[in-house]
């Protein structure tokens, strides 16, 4: 059996680290270099980085965050946002990335997550997606860090992505971002069966038990977690005990 894994995430905008609720209302959280040691040392899984404005703001993601993040951390790390572009993906991960995220690039040129598969290969090419909840059962993805709605349905756009080559794919909820009270579990336990890639489950996190109802109920194969982490509520080890008494497998 896979462990699951628990990712922290760093939200970037203007070099600081940030949290929001809904992808509004921001506030500081610290130095992402001095976030991402602190991970490292607390034997996170993974830890994701998003540059969250550069999308929006159509402007390139911040190298030398991304740099000074990956000469800290010795786990893998996915950087995403403004990434639009073969050339994009190619200097973040010769800054250090191990995966890159794509989300508005992608919606807007699918043929982005193809090439990127072929160059790079699907272990580095994943599908972030931001997700709003339209009605029972139907969910709309959002771009342009979650300010943009589409009108594409979530579920059919995660379905191709995986045919055309995303090897993982963060699953964010915008409903449940930020607000610690859980993630869409429904949500997430679709995707988790529809898919043969894994999916990281994400929005919602304010407690352990929400990670071990997500990756029990909701099938995910990783909880991707901010405000818990980055607010000293609760630490990666607290967390991945409390999994570990409830049986689910995690790395020690």
């Amino acid at each position: 059996m896979l462990a699951k894994r628990i990712v922290p995430c760093l939200d970037v905008k203007e070099g600081r680290v940030v949290k929001g609720v809904k992808f509004v209302d921001h506030r500081d959280a610290g130095d992402p270099v001095e976030m991402a040691s602190l991970y490292e040392k607390e034997e996170a899984d993974e830890l994701v980085f998003y540059d969250i404005t550069a999308s929006y703001e159509k402007r390139e993601i911040m190298l030398k965050v991304v740099r000074d993040v990956s000469r800290t951390v010795f786990m893998p790390l996915m950087v995403g946002g403004g990434l639009r572009k073969i050339e994009d993906v190619r200097r973040i991960l010769a800054a250090g990335a191990d995966k890159v995220s794509l989300n508005t690039a992608a919606v807007k040129n699918p043929a982005l997550i193809k090439d990127c598969a072929r160059h790079f290969g699907s272990q580095c090419t994943v599908l972030g997606v931001d997700a709003k909840r339209k009605e029972e059962g139907k969910w709309e993805i959002y771009i342009d860090g979650g300010h943009t709605p589409t009108g594409i349905d979530a579920l059919e756009w995660i379905r191709k992505a995986e045919d055309l080559g995303a090897g993982e794919v963060v699953l964010n909820s915008i409903d449940c971002d930020g607000t610690k009270r859980g993630y869409d579990i429904e949500l997430t336990r679709k995707v988790s069966a529809m898919v043969r890639i894994p999916v990281i489950a994400s929005g919602g996190a304010g407690k352990p038990e929400h990670l071990y109802r997500v990756l029990s109920q909701g099938k995910a194969d990783a909880a991707l977690a901010a405000s818990i982490f980055h607010y000293a509520e609760y630490s990666i080890q607290e967390a991945k005990e409390y999994l570990r008494q409830r049986g689910v497998h995690v790395r020690s």
